[in-house]
């Protein structure tokens, strides 16, 4: 009970799977889902059992309502506690609107906003608890919501419409509800990831990465272990800090 909790949406590859990493490595029990890859699940409960690291990995469909209510329901019943929600999991597409058929355009606004949307309102009763431990300062957060979104949310994509709609989606959630939730001393923000070395960019060639890296005035693709790091700091923010959408690109916008 006294032992923090973190949730972790889209864990088994890239940024979730390095929040997993990062989190346990500061102390948190970790919680976390995917939908499709098993096998990287199991890999990643591996290590935070050799990390010592009290944890629950569910695989599911955050899609629609019935997972994620239940998959925060399982994670407070089994760590009696949750502190930290951050909304990860997502899915990309390259393609041109007047070619994006309605599953298309369904599945990315589905995986890109409407999950988080499921899961923070599944979230937030057990957030509020916190507001009675003793163990949190006043000036601290009783309870932090994070969502990965991306720059293409806060300027558009060409080719890249409906991901670029729901990551604005994304941001406008979380501004709205950090002043819904700023009262009960719960921080909502959102980092705005840039180009970040995932799978979800391995579409490109060797010579359009590097096209890509030199666009960028870092130079570089950041590191998803860089993005973990980011996010922890801001769970360690006063919690005056709220309704920010933080761009993480290297400069790129």
């Amino acid at each position: 009970m006294s032992q923090k909790t973190v949730l972790i949406t889209g864990v088994s590859r890239g940024i979730g799977r390095a929040c997993a990493l990062a989190f346990a490595k500061a102390g948190y029990a970790v919680a976390g889902c995917c939908h499709t890859n098993k096998e990287c699940l199991d890999s990643l409960g591996a290590e935070l059992t050799a990390l010592g690291t009290p944890h629950l990995l569910l695989q599911g469909e955050l899609q629609n309502s019935a997972f994620p209510t239940g998959l925060v329901a399982k994670t407070v019943e089994r760590f009696g506690r949750l502190d930290v929600l951050i909304n990860n999991a997502g899915v990309s597409m390259i393609r041109m609107l007047t070619d994006t058929d309605d599953s298309q355009w369904e599945h990315v606004m589905a995986s890109n906003l409407s999950s988080a949307f499921y899961c923070s309102r599944a979230a937030i009763p057990h957030l509020l608890k916190n507001r009675d431990r003793e163990d949190i300062p006043s000036h601290a957060p009783c309870g932090v919501i994070l969502n990965v979104s991306s720059v293409w949310g806060c300027s558009g994509a060409s080719c890249e419409a409906a991901y670029s709609a729901s990551k604005a989606g994304l941001n406008g959630l979380t501004e709205a509800l950090a002043k819904e939730l700023a009262p009960s001393r719960i921080a909502v923000n959102a980092l705005a990831c840039g180009v970040i070395d995932t799978d979800m960019n391995r579409c490109f060639s060797e010579e359009e990465r590097d096209a890509l890296a030199d666009e960028i005035p870092a130079g570089r693709f950041a590191a998803p272990e860089e993005v973990a790091e980011a996010l922890l700091l801001l769970t360690r923010m006063p919690a005056y800090l709220t309704g920010q959408v933080i761009r993480f690109d290297g400069g790129f916008l």
